[in-house]
Order: C-alpha cells, then structure tokens, then sequence
C-alpha cells in the first residue's frame, strides 16, 4: 500500500470512528436523559381530583423533553379533550419539532396515530424512557419540515377510561392535541394538518379526517395515510377472534366500549359475551402492555383460543351495533386518503382493507391504495411511508393521486 493510501485508508477509519462515536454519543444522551425523565413522570401525569374543565384542546401543562434527537425541540403536554358522551377528559401527547426556524404561515402539522401499545395507563408512547420510539416516519417527516404531535390516547399516559377503537373519543384526543401543539409558547404551527396512522392508529387518523370539519373546523385536513388501519371493527373481530391475537386486542376492545356504552347498555348485556374464563381474564389482559409484556398477555390470551367469546360480536347485540358505530367510513371523508396494505398481514387482512378501500371508492373519495408483497402488519406502516411522504407533499401541493 502507497503511502496516500494508507493515509486516505487512515483518514476513512478515523471519520467511521468519529461517525460512530457520535451516533453512540447520541444514543448514550437521550437513553440518559430519557431516564431523567422518566423520573419525573409520576408527577407530570398526575392531576388534581378537582381539575376544572376546559376548553377542547386548552393546555392543561407541557414540559420540555430533553431527551429529544439532536435538531429537534419535544414537549410533553396534557391537553383537555372530550369522551363519546361529552364529557371534559385530560389527555397527553408528545409535540416534535425540527430545530430550525419555522416557514411562513407555521408548520404543516403531522398529526400521529399509534398502532396497538395497550390500553394501560403504563402503556402510552409518551412515558417511555424514549417517548418517540412509536412515531413511525418521524424522521422523514422531520426532514420535511413537519411538526409531529402524537397523541397518546385516552386512558393512557393520564389516568381515566380507555377509549380503544372508540371513534369519537380518540379523533377529539388526535384533533385536540393538534389544537394544544398550536397553544404551545415559541411554536409557529399552521392549521393546515395531515393525518397519519397504523393500525388503531389508522382508525383515529380516519375518524378524525370525517369529524374534523365539525368537531375541529379551524383546523384545515389536506390528506389523510393509513397504513393497515382497523378500519372495519366488525370484520376486524370476526377475522381476528380465533387466534391469540385477537383475544389480546378484543380484550382491550370489550373493555373500553363495556365503560364507554355503559350509559346505554348494562354490563350484563355487555359482558354476556364473554364465557365465564374470558370474564375472569378480561381485566388481567387490560392490565398488561401489547408490545413491552407481550409474553405476560398471551399467557393469558393463548388458553382462551376458541372460548373467549360465546358468539360472534360482529352479529350479536347490543356488540354488532356498537362496532358498526365505530367503523370508520361511515361519514363522508372529503380529503384525498392513502391507505398502504401487507398482502402477509394475518391482523387486518388484505381482503378486509380492500372491501374498505371499495366501500370508499363507490361513495366517491379519492383513494390511492397500494399493496406490498411478503409485508407483515408490524412492517405495513415502514411499507407505505416512501409512497405516503411524496404522497403528502404533492397533495399540499394541490396534487392528487387516485387508482380508485
């Protein structure tokens, strides 16, 4: 080896030893200061009993996370929002930000919707020691300017009843923290909102694209992108409910609609679909977190294969009714909408998207649907995310792309 390039062979090492260094630099401060806060969690999320009620999206308190990747500015904020009866409910969220100055007229606002984490209080993205490890795309959407507000969902993060694939509830949650990420002090955030979602997190995100203009109509909704979203409840449940995942996740189902319709059912003919084994297990499985106590769930979950439920919900009442209530696509939409599908997706099936994508088409909304060979649920949002970022950008450019 000459000399040169030895000294350039030299000089590449050095500059992959200083990359790494840094990258391990970055890591080793936020997983630090990710623990500091977490410290203080407890405190932050805790409420007075007497908290007076506020106006939807009103902030209640936000505090600044110092764990946030280098070039961005974070805040954990709790919000007032409101549940399917009305009633005034706090709720938290994390708001990201690039570093930079913002463009005229604000940021375009990204607004989040998670997939399935459970239904705990534990469970919320917002308490992890890294609150943005659920923000799938965030970097990309970061890159584009965008300002990122992630709701964690009511009953999560914030003490109070789940509202698990409840439509009305979670699209306040998605709309206020929009709201609340605009009160913020030193942000310039824009009304114009994008919505983005996985899985539950799809369900909000369409929810609240066909309620914004009457619960929300200050904010302006471009475009909506989903990615395998539960779209269809009552098809979600009957596909789902003979294998160990679709105990776990009717589970949180039964459990948040059993509170929510409580005023219009008892829990007697809310829980009489249950067997006793599923009634006895149910508030167990609340308890535990999809994705951090995976193995602790399908403990559970795994024996009541087959004898969870004494029939089907999506055909016996008062369940076929709630769950029709709370399909997606009921109401007219009105933005151009991107929904992105697995075809190995055994969860929300490629059959039970494509009926919905249909459903849309013939009531007239424009749809750009796409589908990906080999890709599972887990993966589906990673999947659309390099057709749903140019996707936003050429509808904020007043594009739109239809296959309908």
């Amino acid at each position: 080896m000459t000399l040169r390039r030895a000294v350039a062979a030299g000089g590449m090492l050095l500059a992959t030893a200083l990359v790494l260094s840094g990258c391990l630099w970055e890591l080793d401060r936020r997983i630090d200061e990710g623990l500091i806060d977490a410290g203080t969690d407890a405190a932050f999320y805790t409420l007075p009993a007497d908290l007076p009620s506020g106006d939807p999206g009103s902030v209640i308190r936000s505090e600044s996370i110092d764990s946030a990747p280098t070039g961005t500015r974070a805040w954990r904020v709790i919000y007032h929002s409101r549940d399917l009866a009305g009633k005034d409910i706090p709720v938290s969220a994390t708001v990201i930000v690039p570093d930079l100055p913002a463009p005229e007229g604000g940021r375009v606002v990204v607004a989040w919707g998670h997939p399935t984490t459970g239904i705990a209080q534990k469970c919320a993205p917002s308490v992890a020691v890294d609150p943005f490890e659920y923000i799938e795309g965030m970097d990309a959407l970061l890159a584009e300017g965008y300002a990122v507000v992630s709701t964690d969902y009511p009953g999560m993060g914030v003490a109070g009843d789940s509202s698990y694939l409840i439509g009305v509830t979670t699209s306040n949650a998605v709309l206020d923290g929009i709201r609340a990420a605009r009160d913020l002090p030193d942000l310039t955030l824009s009304e114009r909102v994008l919505l983005w979602g996985h899985s539950q997190g799809g369900h909000a995100a369409l929810f609240s694209a066909q309620r914004a203009a009457e619960y929300a109509p200050e904010l302006t909704i471009e475009a909506v992108a989903v990615a395998a979203p539960a779209a269809e409840l009552t098809t979600l449940l009957t596909d789902d409910i003979g294998d160990i995942a679709g105990v776990s996740i009717t589970s949180y189902a039964i459990t948040a609609f059993a509170s929510a319709y409580s005023d219009r059912y008892s829990q007697d003919e809310l829980l009489q679909i249950l067997t006793p084994a599923g009634r006895t297990a149910t508030p167990n499985m609340a308890e535990l977190c999809l994705l951090t106590e995976n193995k602790e769930l399908h403990a559970i979950a795994g024996p009541l294969v087959g004898g969870y439920v004494t029939s089907d919900p999506s055909t016996t009442e008062p369940w076929k009714t709630i769950l029709t209530e709370n399909n997606a696509g009921g109401e007219s939409i009105g933005v151009p909408i991107m929904i992105g599908q697995g075809l190995a997706d055994t969860l929300v099936v490629p059959a039970a998207t494509e009926g919905f994508v249909a459903q849309l088409c013939a009531a007239g909304e424009s749809v750009l649907f796409e589908k990906y060979d080999g890709i599972t649920h887990g993966l589906a949002a990673y999947a659309t995310l390099p057709t749903a970022v140019p996707w936003f950008a050429e509808v904020l450019n007043g594009g739109v792309r239809s296959n309908c």
